[in-house]
């Protein structure tokens, strides 16, 4: 617990045995780059939430569209998650890492030149694919390096940027919008030159010489049937109820096709030597409890609070700079109680209360939100972000934890991208299906008004332009529609919070996941 006592870091040698041990200061530096890098990352995510309200009406793009732009960066992250983790435990981490960074720039510069929502979703796809490869890479890196027990004090710190990145990027997106020399381009852009900044920092002080383990075998099929599978289960929900009804012909052919192409990956990963997603992980009670945990949490998180700023916006008529303001509670809260969590982990080594605690507290908030409408004031809004915020902060890093602590150290990687893709994953059909069950229920509740507000059906509107009468139709619509959506995700956190209470406690293991491999690979038993 002291720091005379802590379990030294260790950066991974180029003969898979661990470097001398890395002090704390050498260890800030290495994940100083990469928690830079990281933040500019899931920022992209939702920068854009604030802005969409006036860059969607600019373009002339529907709820639809709106869905997309954010859909589109998720998918993406989601389906490369396991590609990344896989190469990690395979190839260079510190290139694949270079590699994400550039691949997130390139998405980055193509969103802010973009000129049609179709050049748009394609490059917030790019910026997906980048952020895909930090998200798994990131926290690969801190498991090989840092030993599970001290690994709480720091996944607390990288639960917190995740956490105010996540959140606070509406306020971020609002003040740019806002701000009229720069205008929602910069949305895009403002990372571009974080990123180049984190590359260098992470070139300069990341310690993980390139490995060839072994000889490199990617399971390719098993990875574009994972990917397919997946993209057209995720097509059919955001579809579904708009262009077509959710029980019909396309809806069948969807789905079938999905479920055909994950049951051809299953088989296929049961049959590779290097599968994408080792199914072997699943035996561990452990593993499969945190994912399917994650998968709840991402649906119930990013489904539940993504369309909170166009609430703000379009149904209590504030401006994208002061919606991002209101959302400062559910930050605070996140940060809070990410960090006081790890530091506490750290401490005693306890680490499943957490899980119950914030899972708890986020079923709660879910439940106060379901309760909302147009005319709910903003100071009872802080309190239940407050609530919401403190029960994420708790429990969606120390999932993580729990499965990194669980496994051998050659499969770091894959539990580490398996636990984060599926809490993508949920969080992609969240934003996915909640959505359009967002745009169903305003589309009915407002076609009475026909054209009355001088937009096409489905667009979403400009309250500003609206006359009043309209308005008040338009912002009492997608008040309820908001509370509907939480009321949808409560159960789901609830059943998050009945998937964590099963989870047994372990105590954490002191020594890094670099000093684990060369353990394990010297015949050592594990300890």
């Amino acid at each position: 617990m002291s720091t005379t006592a802590e379990p030294a870091a260790t950066a991974a040698g180029p003969d898979g045995t661990a470097l001398a041990p890395l002090s704390r200061r050498e260890v800030l530096q290495a994940l100083s780059g990469l928690f830079m890098g990281m933040f500019v990352a899931i920022l992209a995510a939702t920068i854009v939430s604030n802005a969409l309200p006036v860059i969607i009406p600019e373009i002339g793009g529907s709820q639809s569209v709106y869905t997309w732009v954010i859909t589109a960066e998720l998918l993406a992250m989601t389906a490369t998650v396991p590609l990344w983790g896989k190469l990690a435990d395979l190839v260079s981490q510190k290139l694949l890492l270079q590699l994400s960074f550039a691949l997130f720039v390139a998405g980055s510069l193509l969103a802010g030149f973009a000129q049609d929502t179709t050049m748009l979703i394609i490059a917030r796809a790019l910026q997906g694919m980048g952020a895909g490869g930090l998200t798994a890479l990131v926290q690969i890196v801190m498991a090989a390096m840092i030993p599970p027990r001290e690994l709480g004090r720091y996944a607390g710190v990288f639960g917190a940027i995740f956490a105010v990145a996540t959140v606070g990027g509406p306020l971020i997106g609002g003040v740019v919008v806002d701000t009229s020399w720069l205008g929602w381009r910069w949305c895009f852009l403002l990372g571009v030159p974080f990123t180049l900044l984190a590359m260098v920092l992470v070139q300069r002080t990341l310690k993980l010489p390139a490995v060839a383990r072994r000889d490199v075998s990617i399971d390719w099929l098993g990875a574009l049937l994972l990917t397919g599978g997946v993209s057209l289960l995720l097509v059919w929900v955001t579809f579904a109820g708009d262009r077509f009804a959710w029980l019909s012909g396309k809806t069948a052919l969807m789905v079938g096709g999905s479920v055909l192409l994950l049951a051809l990956a299953v088989l296929v990963e049961t049959r590779v030597p290097e599968p994408i997603i080792p199914l072997a992980i699943f035996r561990s009670r452990t593993v499969t409890l945190s994912v399917v945990a994650s998968a709840l949490v991402g649906v119930a998180m990013f489904g539940g609070t993504v369309f909170l700023a166009q609430y703000l916006q379009i149904a209590q008529g504030y401006s994208p700079t002061e919606a991002g303001m209101l959302t400062l509670p559910l930050v605070g809260g996140l940060l809070v109680s990410s960090t006081v969590a790890g530091a506490l982990i750290t401490k005693t080594g306890r680490w499943k209360g957490w899980l119950v605690g914030g899972a708890t507290l986020m079923t709660i908030g879910f439940g106060l939100f379901s309760t909302i409408d147009a005319q709910t004031s903003p100071w009872l809004l802080g309190v239940f972000m407050v609530v919401l915020g403190a029960g994420v902060g708790a429990l969606m890093q120390n999932l993580v934890l729990a499965a990194q602590n669980d496994v051998p150290a050659q499969q770091l990687g894959a539990a580490t991208s398996v636990v984060s893709f599926f809490r993508s994953l949920g969080g992609t059909i969240g934003v996915s299906a909640l959505g359009a069950l967002l745009a169903g229920r305003v589309t009915e509740d407002l076609r009475v008004l026909g054209t009355a507000g001088g937009s096409e059906a489905g667009a979403v509107p400009d309250v500003s332009l609206l006359p009043e009468p309209v308005r008040a139709v338009v912002e009492n619509a997608y008040g309820d529609a908001t509370a509907e959506l939480f009321l949808i995700a409560t159960p789901l956190a609830a059943l998050a919070l009945v998937t964590v209470l099963f989870i047994r406690e372990r105590a954490l293991k002191t020594t890094s996941g670099s000093q684990r491999l060369a353990e394990e690979r010297a015949g050592v038993p594990p300890h």
